[in-house]
């Protein structure tokens, strides 16, 4: 996100009044995670919800594409969030059952999420910075983030069918 806002400055203010008004359409999204099945690493109908806001005017330049590719990713980090919420009620709930346990459930998964955040915006900046001498750098790492966002979703989904 740090970097479509250095670009956002960068191309001027024509551009920018556009790029702000771009935003995909969290209702695809949603139907996407929801038709996407357990299992799944990706779901099939990622980036169809940026797809759209692209074909608005402005959406075709690469400051658009990158806003709305972020936009998409704020609806699946959303979704991730509400996963997340979920799976450690879910993990609460057996450990709170009582019984032999080695491990607290819910700790783990913080940690894990923790793990996983650091790694997402790691990887991201890596495949950003590989591309930095083009333009390319701002849909890389925009994109990076929307399939890594919306994979750890389903798997935060797919934890609670053990």
């Amino acid at each position: 996100m740090k970097y479509i806002a250095c670009i956002v400055l960068v191309v001027g203010f024509g551009q920018t009044a556009i790029a702000q008004q771009l935003q995909s359409d969290a209702g695809i999204v949603r139907a996407c995670f929801s038709n996407t099945p357990v299992g799944a690493l990706y779901p099939t109908c990622l980036g169809e919800a940026s797809g759209q806001c692209q074909e608005q005017p402005g959406g075709s330049t690469t400051v658009g594409m990158a806003e709305c590719i972020s936009s998409e990713t704020a609806a699946w980090d959303a979704i991730l969030n509400e996963e997340y919420k979920a799976t450690q009620v879910a993990l609460e709930e057996q450990d709170s059952a009582g019984g032999a346990q080695i491990l607290d459930r819910t700790d783990a998964l913080r940690e894990a999420q923790r793990a996983w955040i650091a790694f997402r915006d790691a990887d991201c900046t890596a495949r950003y910075a590989i591309w930095q001498d083009g333009t390319i750098r701002t849909i890389v790492g925009a994109n990076c983030h929307l399939t890594m966002t919306a994979s750890r979703a389903i798997e935060l989904r797919d934890m609670r069918g053990f």
